[in-house]
């Protein structure tokens, strides 16, 4: 008997394939940043999402026992996770951001964005009513995450949603059809600005923005995400420097530009000292995303 053959026999509840995934990503020492930050809740969630059982509830499931190809489809995903450290997200092509639910697959990163907490009642300062926001631009798409929940805040927003990925627009049509926003959300093969003949009331964007030592230092989870879509320059701000130096033109009068940049809050502040960055308060602190109006930009 194999070594597969006799876990199957010796693994027969969901508790029991709950207990061995938790050890065995444990053992793996597995990283979690991907939607889940520890063992338990991944284990959870894997088996729950496999055997189509509502992804609150574990407890009530505990003793019930496995068919033959239940047990083999939950051990070939551990056994995914462990050996070939893909993303949860990635095996189950699913991901959350916030309240809202996205396709994913190995052509975009995991959408894990701080913006979308801020978008609403945190820009009132800046953006009084929802409804002034007409046009807008989610730049570096990739699944299309922060253009759907700019949609969802902004009724009256039509949204251009660009890339320089196919791939990745491939992946923000699925989840824009899901949401049955066509008609508000178009979708843009480009390079940043390049070609865009409109002018927005508000600009999003998380850029890649990992500078070139952490991202040799990734978690090997990491590398399963488009390398186009982390790394940006030495420093990790090629991509941010572009958007600043070009995105006064298009905004409109008092309009807003809204950029993640991860850990480099220091770097960009030396690179830009006659800028006034507005740094905005996420739940993961105060220094990962910026905010800056055309009139401040037009101050470089």
């Amino acid at each position: 008997m194999s070594e597969c053959d006799e876990v199957l026999v010796s693994l027969k509840t969901v508790q029991d394939f709950f207990r061995y995934a938790v050890s065995q990503f444990n053992q793996a020492e597995l990283f979690f940043g991907h939607g889940n930050d520890n063992a338990y809740d991944e284990a959870a969630y894997l088996i729950l999402h496999t055997l189509h059982l509502p992804l609150d509830t574990l407890e009530p499931f505990m003793q019930a026992r496995l068919l033959t190809d239940e047990k083999v489809r939950l051990l070939q995903l551990i056994r995914r996770r462990v050996e070939e450290r893909i993303p949860v997200s990635y095996l189950t092509h699913q991901a959350w951001q916030g309240e809202y639910e996205f396709y994913v697959d190995e052509r975009v990163i995991v959408p894990r964005s701080f913006i979308y907490e801020l978008l609403g009642e945190p820009l009132k300062p800046w953006i009084e009513y929802e409804e002034l926001i007409h046009n807008a631009l989610d730049l570096c798409t990739g699944s299309g995450a922060l253009a759907i929940q700019m949609a969802h805040v902004y009724p009256e927003a039509t949204i251009d949603a660009v890339d320089i990925s196919l791939d990745a627009l491939e992946v923000a049509g699925i989840n824009v059809e899901a949401y049955g926003l066509e008609d508000r959300i178009h979708l843009i093969h480009t390079d940043l600005f390049t070609g865009l003949e409109k002018t927005y009331d508000l600009i999003v964007s998380n850029p890649p923005y990992v500078d070139a030592e952490s991202v040799a230092e990734l978690p090997e989870e990491y590398l399963h995400e488009p390398e186009l879509a982390l790394g940006s320059g030495i420093d990790g701000l090629d991509i941010t420097r572009q958007i600043i130096q070009q995105a006064a033109k298009y905004l409109n009068p008092q309009g807003v530009l809204l950029v993640e940049i991860g850990h480099n809050r220091d770097v960009l502040e030396q690179a830009f000292p006659e800028l006034p960055f507005t740094w905005l308060n996420t739940s993961g602190g105060d220094g990962f995303v910026f905010l800056l109006t055309r009139e401040d930009l037009l101050l470089s």
